[in-house]
């Protein structure tokens, strides 16, 4: 017996998880939104304190990448809801179990818990005051990711995106796929650090990113730090913008988790490719 599923096995899985996830009360989905958007803040905020000091580019995202993971293993091992895995409940609705006004559902409710699970968490770092580390150079490193999502124009937001969903995906379907733990671990951390490595997009990782950022704003020490490190003037980091960054970027996270999802299920359980012999 294999002790992994295969990938037809994964897809009867998510469909099993879809009908779940869909027919979930309202209250609990919020509340477990809520708690996966403070699992993907932790993940965000730890990984910028081993980050935030490392001049070479290749090697600070190598040491983020090792370190971001943790949120979606959190996610996954303890049964809270993100809103971009569950893109893939596309497959449940392509089998008929769900409805398309229950999937919106779920996607709208866990949205909204994800947003205030990281804004919730940006806030409690920020009273933490470990932004103040080494002079306040990670509130500043805070404030310069923050401008950097900030100013991403629309289709580069988008097709980032995409991809990094995509990632995002593919680990929760690896994770479906492992039956023990350390399995589920591996299974989510290599394409979780293969986009933080790459420097995609994810809607609920940039919720805290940027909320940090505009809080980080409110301390002139870290506004003059910023402008020390990385040159950033006072128009940089007054035109923090979250909805032009949260837009595309959810956009793209929406076609990229579906779009993968969708292949899984025309490719396992259509009839169009699943004919018997």
């Amino acid at each position: 017996m294999n002790n992994y599923n295969t990938p037809v096995e994964i897809c009867d899985l998510v469909i099993t998880a879809s009908t779940n996830k869909a027919n979930m009360p309202l209250l609990k989905m919020l509340l477990l939104g809520i708690a996966a958007g403070a699992f993907i803040a932790l993940g965000a905020a730890v990984s910028a304190v081993a980050m935030h000091d490392i001049a070479n580019l290749g090697l600070a995202r190598l040491v983020c990448g090792v370190v971001f993971p943790v949120g979606l293993m959190l996610i996954v091992l303890l049964g809270s809801e993100l809103f971009t895995g569950n893109c893939l409940m596309v497959a449940g609705l392509c089998e008929g179990k769900i409805r398309f006004g229950g999937w919106m559902k779920n996607l709208g409710m866990v949205y909204l818990g994800n947003l205030i699970g990281s804004v919730l968490f940006a806030a409690l770092v920020m009273a933490t005051n470990i932004w103040g580390y080494t002079d306040g150079a990670l509130g500043a490193f805070t404030i310069k990711v923050a401008a950097a999502k900030a100013a991403l124009p629309f289709g580069t937001a988008l097709a980032s995106g995409i991809l990094c969903n995509v990632l995002v995906c593919a680990a929760v379907l690896l994770a479906f796929g492992a039956r023990d733990v350390l399995s589920k671990l591996a299974g989510i951390w290599f394409p979780i650090m293969a986009f933080v490595l790459a420097g995609f997009e994810h809607s609920i990782a940039n919720m805290y990113y940027l909320f940090a950022g505009l809080f980080a704003t409110g301390n002139p020490k870290f506004v003059d730090k910023a402008t020390e490190l990385y040159g950033l003037g006072a128009d940089s980091i007054s035109a923090l913008g979250i909805v032009s960054n949260l837009v595309p970027v959810t956009l793209g996270n929406i076609i990229g988790g579906v779009a993968l999802g969708l292949l899984m299920w025309l490719a396992f359980k259509s009839k169009y490719f699943t004919k018997p012999a």
